[in-house]
């Protein structure tokens, strides 16, 4: 049996963001038994030129829902970037597995072969569901869940392969 597009997108997400959000209570944990200044850790970053904790969070939430609302063929969810806290971080993810979470199956899995056009770096991409999501936005969503993972790991949290996947669903 072909593995269908909702089972490829959705529980993936779902499952990636409750890990980011256990190991971002993690971070904050670590924040406050080591006495450090939680926006020291939200803002940290790898390399001066790389997006920090906070904006590596953010954009794997925004990879979620919009790539969801995408293949669910329906208008992506705007979201203002105005996180400061843990607390707020946290419920960015929280709002982003939610959304993920209720996204219509069937819509999704209709979405294979339909045009997905989408706006990148300046100019529109067009290509299908399927191409748009294996090439385009899985790659993207795991490349800033493992940002947001390594600047934590820099940061002396204890972390492990099986804090970055989180629990399995099925």
């Amino acid at each position: 049996m072909p593995i269908s597009m909702h089972n490829a997108s959705v529980p993936v997400f779902t499952q990636v963001l409750g890990a980011l959000e256990a190991v971002l209570d993690k971070a904050e944990a670590h924040a406050t038994t080591r006495k450090i200044a939680p926006e020291t850790i939200l803002h940290a970053r790898l390399y001066p030129d790389m997006f920090h904790l906070t904006r590596q969070v953010q954009i794997a939430c925004d990879f979620a829902m919009k790539t969801t609302a995408r293949l669910a063929g329906v208008e992506p969810p705007k979201v203002e970037d105005t996180e400061k806290t843990f607390a707020e971080i946290k419920a960015r993810v929280n709002r982003a597995r939610d959304y993920v979470k209720a996204a219509d199956a069937k819509a999704i899995d209709a979405s294979a072969d339909r045009d997905i056009s989408f706006p990148t770096a300046g100019t529109t991409l067009t290509m299908t569901g399927v191409k748009y999501l294996n090439h385009f936005a899985m790659p993207n969503f795991y490349f800033h869940t493992t940002m947001a993972y390594a600047i934590l790991r820099e940061n002396g949290l204890e972390l492990g392969k099986r804090d970055f996947l989180g629990a399995f669903t099925g």
